[in-house]
């Protein structure tokens, strides 16, 4: 018998990266900050970030660049509105201190939190999946004066802007009873959003894939004002 389709987006991604077989999951590696999900990828890591003392993840899933970052000495916040997602990081997690999973959904969390943070990013993270005119100027109150924020997504599909509809693989061909979009934009269009919010030193590129054939991964970093 096959689980009902979700019916809530938080639903939709309680199904990501399904647990399949008899012992424990695995926690990942979090050897390196990966921006790409390219297995081996040889791309920036975490020094696009400066060196933050506080940094707040969105949309973190298995909590790995979380992890990395933590592992360094950072204090992270990682915030995600899949209930699934995040009991499964607190397991895998649980042994470093300074790392702090939240339940919540990514804009609501930033209204009520008061802290500013050094660095905020998203690694085919919610950033993808909010829209930006909603997440990006409650994303500037949230930087410290000069922190970075930084994110990453698949680069975009040629002709397909804005809000595209999407599905997934780990839904294993069930058709959802809701549709889960994510926000295409050019680098030149990112850079255009955010000089519109007030974000200074953008910097936004696509790494390619080493595949030939697949598409690479669309790379942003900006700054607030010191």
């Amino acid at each position: 018998m096959t689980s009902a389709a979700p019916m809530t987006a938080a639903e939709y991604w309680d199904k990501y990266k399904p647990h399949r077989g008899e012992h424990p999951q695995q926690r990942p590696a979090a050897d390196r900050f990966d921006w790409t999900g390219v297995p081996d990828d040889a791309g920036p890591g975490a020094e696009l970030l400066g060196r933050p003392k506080t940094a707040l993840d969105l949309g973190p899933a298995e909590g790995e660049n979380a992890a990395r970052l933590a592992r360094m000495g950072v204090e992270v916040t990682a915030v995600d509105f899949s209930p699934v997602q995040v009991e499964r990081a607190r397991g895998f997690w649980a042994d470093l201190p300074n790392l702090t999973f939240v339940h919540a959904e990514v804009c609501a969390y930033l209204d009520r939190e008061p802290r500013e943070f050094d660095a905020v990013y998203s690694t085919w993270g919610a950033v993808w999946f909010t829209d930006p005119d909603d997440l990006f100027p409650r994303v500037r109150r949230s930087l410290a004066p000069g922190g970075v924020f930084g994110f990453s997504h698949r680069e975009l599909a040629t002709g397909h802007y804005g809000a595209q509809p999407m599905s997934g693989k780990w839904l294993e061909g069930r058709e959802s009873e809701l549709t889960v979009y994510r926000r295409q934009y050019s680098a030149q269009q990112w850079a255009d959003i955010l000089k519109r919010y007030g974000f200074t030193n953008i910097a936004a590129r696509v790494l390619p894939h080493p595949a030939p054939a697949a598409l690479g991964t669309l790379l942003v970093t900006a700054q607030t004002a010191c």
